[in-house]
C-alpha cells in the first residue's frame, strides 16, 4: 500500500477573516438598526391621538357620535396597554386608528350641531313669520 500525500489549498487567512468580519459587522449593524426602529415608543403618535380624543369629547362626540367615540376610546386604551407591554408597533397602529375614529366622531358631532343650529334657525324664522301674520290681522 502506497501512501500519497494530498495537496490542499489553503485560503489566505487575512482575506477569509476580513470577509467574515465584514459580514458579521453588517449583520450586527442591520440587527441594531432594526431593533432601534422596532424598539422606539410611538410617543408622538400617542400624544396626537390623546389630543384628537380630547377634542372629539369637547366637540360633543360622546353625545352625537357615540359609536365612533367608543371605538376611539377603546382603541386608545388598547394602545396604552400595548405601550405598557412594549409592543410599540401594535401601539402605534392602535393609536393611529383611535386618532381617525376620534376625528370622525368630532366631525360628526360638528355636523350634528350645525344641523341642529339650522333647524333652530328655521324654527325661529317660522315663529317670526307667524308673529308677523298675527300682527297683520
Amino acid at each position: 500500500m502506497e501512501l500519497t500525500t494530498m495537496k490542499t489549498r489553503i485560503a489566505k487567512p487575512s482575506s477569509f477573516n476580513m470577509r467574515g468580519l465584514k459580514l458579521a459587522a453588517l449583520a450586527l449593524g442591520s440587527s441594531l438598526v432594526l431593533a432601534g426602529c422596532a424598539g422606539k415608543p410611538p410617543t408622538e403618535q400617542y400624544a396626537v391621538t390623546q389630543s384628537a380624543v380630547n377634542s372629539a369629547v369637547s366637540a360633543g362626540g360622546t353625545e352625537f357620535a357615540a359609536v365612533e367615540m367608543k371605538a376611539a376610546q377603546d382603541k386608545f386604551k388598547k394602545a396604552e396597554i400595548a405601550m405598557h407591554d412594549k409592543k410599540y408597533e401594535d401601539a402605534r397602529i392602535l393609536a393611529e386608528q383611535a386618532e381617525w375614529d376620534a376625528r370622525v366622531a368630532e366631525r360628526k358631532a360638528q355636523a350634528a350641531k350645525a344641523q341642529k343650529a339650522v333647524q333652530d334657525a328655521r324654527q325661529g324664522v317660522q315663529e317670526v313669520r307667524e308673529e308677523g301674520m298675527r300682527a297683520a290681522e
